[in-house]
């Protein structure tokens, strides 16, 4: 179940010249008990998506990030950046 954009060929590569993206999709699965399964099923994408989103080898289509924040219930500033998010425990 991959949608338009998610295949190998079609993969947004994060990291380029200030593209790159940061994301709390981790953590907001950990505390809500949510495998990247269930996540990529519930917004019809391959589970790998979700690992590359996590990992920052992936950055979403605006659509997509939206659709996560969504399932989360929480704006989607709370799950992506464009700069690193503060460790837990540091401000």
């Amino acid at each position: 179940m991959t949608t338009a954009g998610n295949t190998a060929r079609g993969r947004a590569k994060a990291g380029g010249a200030g593209e790159q993206i940061y994301n709390r999709i981790a953590v907001l699965r950990a505390e809500r008990g949510v495998s990247r399964r269930e996540l990529a099923e519930t917004l019809g994408v391959h589970y790998q998506t979700v690992g590359y989103l996590e990992r920052g080898e992936y950055s979403p289509s605006l659509h997509l990030a939206l659709r996560i924040a969504q399932y989360f219930e929480v704006p989607v500033e709370v799950v992506f950046s464009t700069a690193p998010f503060p460790r837990i425990g540091q401000e």
